[in-house]
C-alpha cells in the first residue's frame, strides 16, 4: 500500500490532506468469492450496521452457519425473510447460488478475469450490478484500480473533498478527478470512504 500513498500524494493535494488525516487498514479478505456475493446483495442501499446484523441472522438459517448454494436453494423464499431480507434480495442469493453451481465456480481462478470482464460475468446474476462486483474486485479479490463511481460514501466523500455538487455533472467530475489516481483508484476511493465517515462521526 505503500507505494500507493506515495503515488497519490503525488499526484493530487487535496487527496494528499486525506490520506493524512486517516488510516486505512489493511484489508482482510475472506478469500470467499461467493460468501462476499451474498454479503453484497445483503449490503445493496443499506447502511453497513444494519446489513451486517441482518447477514448474520441470515448464517444462522445454516449448519455451521455457511450458506453453501444447495442448502440455500432448499430454503422457501419466507424463510429468508424471516431473518430481514426483502423478498427481491432473497431471490437475488438464490439466484447466485444457482449461478455457482451451473457455472461449477467452486475452484475458479478470478484471477483469469480483468476488473470489467469479471463486471460483465458476474452482472449476468439478476440481482447483481456494477456496483456489487465493484465490492467484490475491492474487498474481496483486493484489485488496486477499482473506481465505484455510483457507490453513496464515494460521492459523498469526494462532495465534501472537492466541493462537488450533486447534481447531473457529480458522476462526470468524479471520473476527471478520479483519473489522476490510476492505477490505484482502490486506495482512494477507501480513503474517501473513511474520510466521510470521519466527518459524520465528528459531527
Amino acid at each position: 500500500m505503500q507505494e500507493a500513498l506515495v503515488h497519490l500524494v503525488h499526484r493530487d493535494a487535496k487527496l494528499a490532506q486525506v490520506l493524512a488525516a486517516v488510516t486505512l487498514p489493511d484489508p482482510e479478505p475472506t478469500g470467499d468469492l461467493y460468501y462476499d456475493l451474498l454479503d453484497s446483495i445483503v449490503s445493496q442501499q443499506l447502511s453497513t450496521k444494519a446489513a451486517a446484523v441482518i447477514f448474520q441472522r441470515f448464517l444462522t438459517l445454516f449448519p455451521g452457519e455457511y450458506p453453501h448454494p444447495q442448502q440455500l436453494l432448499a430454503l422457501d423464499i419466507e424463510t429468508l425473510r424471516s431473518v430481514g431480507l426483502s423478498r427481491s434480495k432473497a431471490h437475488y442469493m438464490q439466484n447466485v447460488a444457482e449461478f455457482w453451481l451451473k457455472e461449477k465456480l467452486e475452484n475458479k481462478n478470478w484471477d483469469e478475469y480483468d476488473d470489467d470482464a469479471l463486471v460483465d460475468y458476474l452482472s449476468q446474476i439478476k440481482g447483481v450490478g456494477r456496483w456489487t462486483v465493484e465490492m467484490i474486485l475491492i474487498f474481496t479479490l483486493q484489485r488496486p484500480d477499482v473506481f465505484p463511481v455510483d457507490d453513496l460514501g464515494v460521492q459523498q466523500g469526494m462532495m465534501l473533498v472537492y466541493g462537488l455538487e450533486k447534481d447531473r455533472n457529480l458522476r462526470k467530475r468524479m471520473i476527471e478527478i478520479a483519473e489522476n489516481w490510476r492505477p490505484y483508484r482502490t486506495t482512494a476511493s477507501r480513503a474517501m470512504w473513511r474520510w466521510k465517515n470521519q466527518q459524520k462521526n465528528s459531527n
